[in-house]
């Protein structure tokens, strides 16, 4: 299944093309012990998690150093493809359930990652700061803009350390026009069959918020 990666991410090095091979057996392992992925689900890993996870590498590039967190990690999407793609950023992910957090360390010590951590905790109780934000579908999001603003560091990005400013990239699908109207803050929706020709990503979507 790693020519669909490659397919659409033709450059990656070495190590990435070997991360990605063995995600999809580690995967497999861990969704055994802990339910991370329904089984009918798993048949299609590569497509609608691994690929679905880096639609948002679409719209961003991630700087050198950048910190980025993903909210409600679960099963570790987007957070793992993303760490995987960005090894020269710094990826970590929280979920309040346990058994998934254990299962992405698992996976995260498995790969050999280092650029990557998790942690059990609740969004409203992590007091880190973070340039950016990740997510897939946790909730509307204005609730999730609710919760989680206040994990954005507010001091200003320099110019060297790129140009498109604090944001959130948010995984979403369907017609989301109604969610999006009580949003106050400067947004953009990138249509992933934009870039994917996937049947899954005819209606799916990445909302990236100014933060």
């Amino acid at each position: 299944m790693l020519e669909l990666i490659t397919k659409y991410f033709p450059e990656l090095t070495a190590v990435q093309r070997d991360q990605f091979t063995r995600l999809g057996p580690l995967y497999a392992e861990w969704n055994a012990r802990v339910n991370l992925i329904s089984r009918k689900d798993f048949e299609h890993l590569y497509e609608r998690h691994i690929l679905h996870s880096l639609g948002i590498a679409k719209v961003v590039q991630f700087r050198k150093g950048a910190r980025v967190v993903d909210v409600g990690t679960g099963g570790g999407f987007p957070l793992v493809p993303l760490a995987i793609l960005f090894p020269q950023a710094s990826f970590h992910g929280i979920d309040g359930i346990g058994k998934k957090i254990m299962a992405v360390q698992g996976v995260v010590a498995g790969l050999g990652i280092t650029n990557c951590t998790a942690e059990q905790v609740r969004s409203e109780d992590h007091k880190q700061r973070y340039d950016y934000m990740v997510s897939r579908a946790v909730t509307t999001l204005p609730e999730f803009l609710r919760m989680t603003k206040h994990l954005i560091d507010r001091t200003p990005l320099s110019l060297a350390e790129g140009t498109v400013g604090r944001a959130l990239y948010y995984l979403k699908g369907g017609d989301l026009a109604d969610e999006l109207l009580p949003v106050k803050q400067r947004y953009r929706v990138h249509e992933l069959a934009e870039f994917f020709e996937e049947e899954f990503f005819a209606t799916k979507k990445v909302v990236q918020v100014w933060m």
